[in-house]
């Protein structure tokens, strides 16, 4: 995690992709507009530094990288996958579109569950309430006092 964002290096992606990381930042340089800031970014010297410190990776130098690396968003990688040629990089494209358009039936879908779930909700209330008007009817107490019934002393006659 970098800059507060969940980020993939772009080393990590090459090897997903089944493509090299010069080969991948080639095209992120050729595509650069559809990669804004929040979508992609260089680590600064401090943040290759804190990477180096916590995972295995080469020295800057002979045979190691001689710059800092990128790292993606979530984003980045969707974006990444449209502008790389490889094999798995068309499918992985492909799979993403396919989700999204699942994910947009769903939604359509609970949307018109949602309207149906409203409209009967509407016509039990209405429902509901002439029963519980019929109820208080049925139920209303009489204001007049009943008289007494058993047997009554004289001393207890008056109430």
């Amino acid at each position: 995690m970098f800059r507060g964002q969940k980020v993939m290096l772009d080393k990590d992606l090459a090897g997903l992709y089944g493509v090299t990381t010069k080969r991948l930042n080639e095209q992120v340089q050729r595509n650069i507009g559809r990669f804004p800031a929040d979508f992609m970014f260089q680590l600064n010297d401090e943040e290759t530094k804190v990477l180096r410190s916590q995972i295995a990776t080469s020295k800057k130098g002979r045979g190691g990288r001689r710059y800092n690396p990128y790292v993606f968003t979530e984003q980045g990688v969707v974006i990444l996958s449209s502008v790389l040629r490889s094999k798995r990089a068309v499918e992985v494209n492909i799979a993403i579109m396919r989700t999204f358009v699942q994910l947009r039936r769903i939604l359509a879908d609970n949307a018109l569950l949602r309207r149906k779930i409203e409209a009967m909700e509407r016509k039990y209330d209405e429902k509901f309430q002439l029963v519980f008007e019929v109820l208080g009817h049925m139920v209303k107490v009489d204001k007049k006092p009943k008289k007494p019934f058993g047997f009554h002393s004289k001393k207890t006659k008056k109430r």
